[in-house]
């Protein structure tokens, strides 16, 4: 019935795409210089020739990859958006119009687990290729920012109180009997909760928080007792047993049950003190503001990740790099293979006046990589991540990245069509407002 419906509609809009789209259009323009062989011949050995069911066409599924992040939708969106929009289906390589949904939206979390962060590293070595001489610059900027991971605010009360509603989720799976389930007391409890902060309540909500910490104790042992050795589960209540036992000062603590690698990371920014989540590097042209690497870390000084960041950099572009302009929180670096680091501090006698506006010049360049990261963070899904594990942080930021430079070469065909056409009715229209305008003395 569905290849029945697909014909009809093949047939209705039967147009081809490459006769009837604007070719001036960046999304066309784009489909047309990115090298899609590139990502077949490297993804297609991940992939069986004769068993199972039969793949989605690799370009399609980069296309839809790039498309999420150039446009800062869902995977749900995307699938959805696609199948009304024709310079969507031309960028994946259709060639004629297909109303129906490309894939169901969870192909996509398959396909980026297959390809994984090597994967998607190529497809942002893509993205700097296709920015062409803009790439090669020899001086780079270098910054960290934190990506922050899809968690609430964590506080030990909403730790503890989620690992009571897991174990009796355990305990309801494997129908098992519990002493007590503690339900009503742990609702009464919440209750109590309600503004901890009133000298009235103060004392009230400690005791309550006491208590929640305690049920949760209770339950996780005596699951143990209940489960002994069970493989499923051993891994389970090490971690719900480390939530409970951890204090304030306790190293490597757990912020997260569905993201245990979660680091809080202290920025100094005023309006917010602690970001839960993990730190990302960006290599950015110092001129040109292409985006040459993207690598992300755990909480780590920003001096530590400067070296992995350059050498990523220079892997993927092929490019010496001469200089790189960072901020004080990389001291102690004054070069790395070869690179010189510039941060900034006072001049000193020895230096010329030729080599002190040189080095202000480059210091007020590198106040070009925040806004860069603010795009990233706004408009391509760098604010909010919302992949699972180390890994899913890593993919999140080369596709941020991907996603910055693909937008920014799209931007310069804008601009360049633009003054191209305003070139175009000067030379034709300029004598006739000439006339029009002329005055009258």
């Amino acid at each position: 019935m569905i290849s029945k419906v697909k014909q009809i509609s093949q047939r209705a809009f039967s147009f081809s795409f490459s006769d009837t789209l604007d070719q001036r259009h960046p999304l066309f323009i784009l489909a047309n210089k990115i090298s899609w062989s590139t990502f077949e011949d490297e993804f297609k050995e991940l992939y069986c020739a004769d068993n199972g069911r039969p793949a989605k066409p690799i370009r399609l599924m980069v296309g839809l990859l790039i498309l999420k992040h150039l446009r800062n939708v869902s995977d749900e969106s995307i699938v959805e958006q696609w199948s009304e929009n024709v310079y969507y289906q031309y960028f994946c390589g259709l060639e004629m119009f297909d109303p129906t949904p490309p894939c169901a939206a969870s192909e996509l979390v398959h396909f980026r687990k297959r390809i994984g962060e090597k994967g998607i590293e190529l497809i942002f070595r893509e993205s700097i290729r296709v920015n062409g001489d803009d790439s090669n610059d020899s001086h780079v900027n270098v910054d960290t920012s934190v990506q922050e991971k899809n968690i609430t605010f964590p506080t030990d009360t909403k730790l503890h109180k989620k690992v009571i509603d897991k174990c009796l989720k355990i305990a309801k799976k494997e129908n098992l009997t519990l002493r007590q389930t503690y339900t009503r007391t742990v609702k009464k409890l919440l209750v109590d909760l309600r503004f901890s902060r009133h000298p009235k309540n103060k004392k009230k909500a400690k005791k309550a928080r006491k208590k929640i910490k305690t049920i949760a104790g209770r339950l996780v042992r005596e699951l143990q007792r209940l489960l002994p050795n069970n493989p499923l589960y051993c891994d389970l209540f090490e971690l719900y047993q480390q939530v409970i036992n951890q204090l304030r000062n306790t190293k490597n603590k757990i912020y997260s049950l569905h993201e245990k690698e979660v680091c809080c990371i202290s920025k100094g920014k005023e309006h917010k003190m602690y970001e839960f989540g993990n730190k990302a590097s960006f290599v950015v042209t110092q001129n040109t503001g292409v985006i040459l690497g993207a690598l992300g870390f755990r909480n780590e000084f920003d001096g530590h990740t400067l070296e992995p960041a350059l050498q990523q950099a220079i892997r993927l572009t092929n490019t010496k790099i001469e200089t790189a302009s960072v901020d004080r929180g990389y001291r102690g670096n004054t070069e790395i293979d070869g690179i010189k680091i510039q941060i900034p501090k006072p001049f000193t006698k020895k230096q010329t006046e030729y080599e002190k506006r040189k080095l202000k010049k480059a210091h007020s360049r590198r106040a070009a990589i925040e806004p860069i990261i603010g795009h990233l963070k706004k408009d391509h899904r760098l604010g909010i991540n919302f992949y699972k594990g180390v890994v899913g942080d890593n993919i999140n930021i080369l596709l941020a990245a991907t996603a910055f430079n693909l937008k920014r070469i799209m931007n310069k065909w804008k601009e360049i069509f633009y003054q191209v056409l305003k070139s175009i009715l000067n030379v034709f229209f300029a004598p006739f407002l000439n006339l029009i305008c002329k005055p009258n003395f």
